[in-house]
């Protein structure tokens, strides 16, 4: 993953393919030290530590850093509450990724990996050293019940492993994964994505001497076989992780130069200002600004003036990362299921004047569900992704072939005028009329109105104008925030009209695609098809993507399902920036080039303090 500390939600949708055979040993020719999905491994079997690192870093110092909103359990397994920041430090992964190659990963509990011609399988080999943190050895048995476990309580997992029959121990440290689908490549290298649990310890008794229940939330400090250990915590609020000096792969290849805090602290806030307040004042190290004002202008204060507080504007992780921002109307609300009335959502909403007033004219409008990446389509189709649309005419709309997608631009008071009129002529075509000011539905008389779900105020200045907007056409769109506790459970169960939502991709879709658009997935709780889109030409279009055999073909079917999702206007598109603002207190030091694809933080930097 780009960053195994900051980057989780990003990880679930890394995809990759299998490549280049290790030298690991003479009765197994066939395992491999890692995967990569184009071309080669950049790097060798016996290599010693990624380019990137400083192999020499110190170990010490303190890491201070925040998160928004509370927790209430450390199980990492569970979709069930709200799993505490940081647990990525606790718990390894089968295998790690290489953040200065687009899509490679090498073996982290994992020395190797096997499969067929036909990919019908998959045996992971587990290093001999790796051990849980009581000196327990990482087992088969382990891997299993990790797998079996994230499966059944964790609906992305049901989605994200679904051609995933069932898994085996085949030998004293292997173990060999099935699958229901031949020849798709990504599924032996998103076999080493989860983490992997302590069987022993989760079907032992706790400190009050009863059973655990990896089924249940707990605030047991759970034990893992990662860098780090739980050291202290105060419920939803704070929590502390040590460097374990016994931690059995500090040496091994994918992680030398790495993990070199000695401790690493998060502190909640329930607000995002009260959070960069925290940050200002010193109580947190490093901040990551996704508030285009305040970066502007919002560090006009000592410590920024006089370089205690070091400022960038980074390419990196963006480099290798398609984004869709948007704003999401619910399709199993009637309202929304017609769409011409979701198009005309799009004609209310003013980027321009918003990016102007408000952003600083920081963003750029979002014009593709994989914008930003060699997979965003554009102009008219061609090649073989005009063949792949072809397969599917009959079942989407003919201007996919005569029209590019545009987003309606504004920006001055008659451009903007002209969008309204065209979006109130949507909404007449699909069966609705203003009356006086309102927007009613011309057969029933029931007003349109909804309302507008967030996770943070900070969303609120750029929404509360479109709410505003939407009211000139006659829609009452009212804009309401929660707490993250209760935004989680409303958007995991779909209990709402309209969310915002970001989906990060990579340059490499695969089985996530289905989780995001599929229509297995449009009323399985839990999953990340928030609108609802169960389209039989989207259906058609996925496992193209999953089956593709090369990069052309992956980017083929990439685009064509682009073009379909724009069509059906099933989100309101944002916008996104092309760098990362971050701003740190000066206590760190990194290596001279950071990994190409990454921030690296706080993976490969180390404290300055230590350093003396």
């Amino acid at each position: 993953m780009a960053s195994t500390w900051s980057k989780t939600g990003l990880a679930c949708s890394l995809i990759f393919m299998l490549a280049v055979p290790a030298v690991s040993r003479a009765d197994d020719p066939q395992f491999r030290i890692g995967t990569a999905i184009i071309g080669d491994l950049k790097y060798p079997p016996g290599f010693k530590h990624f380019d990137y690192v400083n192999p020499d870093a110190p170990k010490g110092g303190d890491l201070k850093l925040s998160a928004s909103g509370t927790y209430d359990t450390f199980n990492p397994v569970l979709q069930k509450g709200e799993t505490v920041a940081g647990m990525t430090l606790v718990f390894d992964t089968l295998l790690k990724t290489a953040d200065d190659e687009t899509a490679s990963s090498y073996g982290l509990l994992a020395e190797g990996v096997s499969y067929p011609d036909d990919i019908s399988t998959a045996t992971f080999r587990l290093r001999p050293e790796a051990k849980w943190a009581d000196g327990t050895p990482v087992t088969p048995e382990d891997v299993i019940f990790s797998f079996e476990r994230s499966k059944d309580l964790n609906p992305l997992y049901m989605s994200y492993y679904a051609h995933v029959t069932g898994a085996e121990k085949t030998g004293d440290r292997d173990v060999t994964f099935h699958f229901d689908e031949k020849n798709n490549r990504e599924l032996p290298q998103i076999l080493g994505q989860f983490q992997i649990v302590p069987k022993h310890w989760w079907e032992g008794n706790g400190p009050d001497g009863k059973p655990r229940d990896i089924s249940r939330t707990t605030l047991e400090p759970v034990m893992g076989s990662g860098p780090y250990k739980i050291a202290a915590f105060s419920p939803g609020s704070t929590i502390r992780y040590e460097l374990r000096d016994d931690y059995w792969g500090k040496d091994i290849p994918v992680n030398v130069g790495q993990n070199n805090f000695r401790s690493v602290t998060y502190t909640y806030f329930g607000d995002r200002d009260v959070e960069f307040e925290g940050f200002r004042s010193g109580n947190v190290d490093y901040w990551q600004d996704n508030q285009a004002s305040r970066w502007a202008t919002g560090y006009d204060f000592p410590a920024a003036k006089d370089g205690r507080i070091k400022r960038e504007e980074l390419p990196n992780p963006l480099r290798a990362t398609g984004v869709m921002q948007a704003l999401v109307p619910n399709m199993r609300r009637d309202q929304f299921k017609d769409e011409r009335v979701r198009e005309a959502l799009n004609y209310a909403y003013d980027f321009e004047e918003l990016n102007r007033t408000v952003f600083f004219n920081q963003y750029t409008r979002v014009n593709s569900f994989f914008f930003g990446t060699e997979l965003a389509s554009s102009g008219l189709p061609q090649g073989r992704e005009l063949e792949l649309l072809n397969e599917v005419k009959d079942k989407v709309p003919a201007s996919i072939f005569t029209t590019p997608y545009t987003n309606p631009v504004a920006g001055d008071p008659q451009k903007f005028r002209d969008n309204l009129r065209h979006a109130i002529e949507l909404f007449k075509e699909a069966g609705y009329v203003l009356k006086g000011n309102q927007m009613v539905n011309a057969k029933t008389g029931q007003p349109f109105s909804f309302e507008i779900l967030l996770s943070s105020p900070i969303l609120e200045r750029a929404t509360l104008p479109y709410a505003q907007n939407l009211k000139k056409i006659g829609i009452d769109a009212r804009v309401r925030t929660v707490d993250p506790s209760q935004y989680t459970n409303r958007t995991r169960s779909f209990d709402y009209d309209m969310i915002w939502n970001v989906w990060a991709e990579t340059v490499n879709p695969g089985n996530e695609q289905g989780n995001y658009w599929g229509s297995a997935s449009a009323n399985r709780p839990g999953s990340r098809n928030f609108a609802g889109i169960a389209d039989p030409a989207v259906d058609a279009l996925i496992p193209k993507i999953i089956l593709a055999k090369d990069r052309d073909e992956k980017n083929a079917a990439a685009k064509a399902l682009d073009r379909v999702l724009l069509a059906g206007h099933y989100v309101v598109p944002l916008y996104y920036a092309s760098t990362v603002h971050i701003a740190y207190w000066d206590k760190f030091d990194r290596p001279a080039q950071l990994p190409e694809y990454s921030l690296g933080f706080p993976d490969v930097w180390w404290s300055k303090v230590a350093a003396k």
